[in-house]
């Protein structure tokens, strides 16, 4: 997957995962950056229990990118709040 691609799939993804999450965006960079840790969070998740994770742009890999996003700001604000 390219860059331009990454990047598309890390704004959407972040972007959806921050409005579940938080209920508002975390900002443009920020949505890229949680999304884009998100499909790699993702990505290890599903391909631990088989299933094969992002591979392009397409609406399986905005899923997993998008639960991955969930998941690493769920563990991200546990820790922010018991610091």
């Amino acid at each position: 997957m390219g860059i331009f691609a990454w990047l598309i799939l890390g704004l959407l993804a972040g972007f959806i995962g921050s409005k579940i999450v938080n209920k508002s965006g975390e900002g443009l960079i920020m949505d890229i950056l949680i999304g884009i840790v998100g499909a790699v969070v993702g990505g290890w998740i599903v391909r631990f229990f088989g299933f094969s994770g992002v591979t392009g742009l397409d609406i399986k890999s905005l899923v997993v990118a998008v639960l991955g996003s969930i998941v690493f700001l769920l563990v991200y604000r546990a820790i922010r709040s018991a610091v």
